[in-house]
């Protein structure tokens, strides 16, 4: 809750100039510095974009309580399930470019894409993918990527294949 109230301050704050241009880095940094300490959150990534180019990444303060490892712009934080509001936005907005569509299979974007139940793989869509229709149980499959892995998506999606449904096909 303390990281989206810092993040929605901080682009309520970038938010109130119209370009880069007008933009004091020092300010922003002052914006930043300040809003984690109010919120009490040891570190963050910021990047700012403007007209698709990354007109500024720095990382602030510390990635690791117990090692105080600086954050630097390229620091990966672990944001869990908001991984799905950036996924899911960034689906809608290719079908809203004709890209794709919601009732696409997965495997024809991704052939190598297998579960369980070969009908479950021919017949899943990108919208099942978004509403957890699967079958498959909560957090399965969790341990091939979290805490941290180093298994390629590749040999992730081939573990995909083994795991056993919890559940029937969009029945839950």
């Amino acid at each position: 809750m303390k990281l989206t109230k810092l993040a929605s301050l901080v682009l309520l704050a970038s938010a109130t100039f119209n370009s880069w241009a007008q933009i004091n880095t020092t300010d922003l940094e002052e914006v930043i510095n300040t809003s984690m300490a109010r919120f009490d959150v040891p570190g963050m990534a910021v990047a700012v974009v403007q007209d698709d180019k990354v007109v500024f990444a720095k990382g602030f303060g510390t990635s690791n309580l117990n090692t105080n490892a600086k954050v630097n712009k390229d620091t990966l934080f672990g944001i869990a399930s908001n991984t799905k509001a950036f996924t899911s936005a960034a689906l809608a907005k290719l079908v809203d470019e004709g890209k794709l569509s919601w009732d696409d299979r997965v495997i024809d974007y991704l052939p190598e894409f297998r579960l369980y139940d070969s009908y479950v793989t021919r017949e899943m869509r990108v919208r099942d993918l978004l509403s957890h229709r699967s079958g498959l149980g909560l957090g399965q499959g969790d341990l091939m990527i979290w805490p941290s892995t180093d298994k390629s998506i590749e040999a992730i999606l081939a573990g995909l294949q083994y795991l056993k449904p919890a559940s029937s096909f969009r029945s839950q």
